[in-house]
């Protein structure tokens, strides 16, 4: 499901998320470039995650990425901003239910990792390994397309990322659910891989997931 805040049409524009997506600028030199790089995400990883720059998404610059269904098709937006200020929104997204972010293949993989947010995912990758983005959505074509597999929740080390991962454990009846946390003392993977380096989450991983050859690398 979508969240309450969740408009359908870009707020201030009331652009489609198609027609807002169609118009967004690449990364490849602009401030949304900068960002990634200080969230140690290398742009080569960003670009092949299909991420683009927005410098006005409802005010202010921002990261986008789509969300799509089981079929590929675009769903909704959402953005990731690269500045706030007290009691602002750190993200905004536009569109209807039923999409999700898949990164390095991550709907469609024999082994489905799935993380909380966009950034979780963009580490993930940078360590080699494909995931889904939930966004704090649900998608009710997921449960099928996670049937008979194995399925990690890889949410946050907290208790909302906890209060997550019992959600999506009892919805995906029908697949072999294994809890992954971040290493060491870290709140969620993208704090890890700025921390700890590539190095350290991406050997985590390997010996967390070892038992599991279908694991993209």
């Amino acid at each position: 499901m979508l969240r309450s805040s969740d408009s359908p049409v870009m707020p201030d524009t009331g652009e489609t998320p198609a027609e807002r997506w169609s118009r967004a600028s690449s990364l490849v030199g602009s401030v949304g470039q900068i960002y990634m790089e200080r969230r140690g995400i290398p742009i080569r990883i960003a670009l092949e995650a299909g991420i683009r720059y927005d410098p006005c998404w409802a005010g202010r610059a921002a990261v986008i990425v789509p969300m799509k269904d089981a079929n590929g098709v675009l769903r909704s937006v959402h953005g990731r901003y690269i500045e706030q200020a007290r009691h602002q929104d750190k993200m905004l997204t536009i569109g209807s239910e039923g999409g999700m972010v898949s990164v390095l293949g991550g709907c469609r993989n024999s082994t489905i990792i799935l993380v909380e947010g966009l950034f979780d995912a963009l580490s993930l990758a940078v360590c080699g390994y494909g995931s889904v983005a939930t966004i704090g959505r649900w998608a009710p074509w997921f449960s099928d397309m996670c049937a008979h597999k194995v399925v990690w929740l890889a949410f946050d080390s907290n208790r909302p990322g906890e209060i997550e991962a019992a959600r999506y454990g009892q919805r995906l009846t029908n697949s072999q659910i294994r809890r992954l946390l971040p290493p060491g003392r870290s709140k969620d993977w993208n704090t890890a891989l700025v921390k700890r380096g590539r190095t350290t989450v991406q050997t985590w991983l390997d010996r967390q997931l070892v038992s599991e050859k279908q694991l993209p690398r």
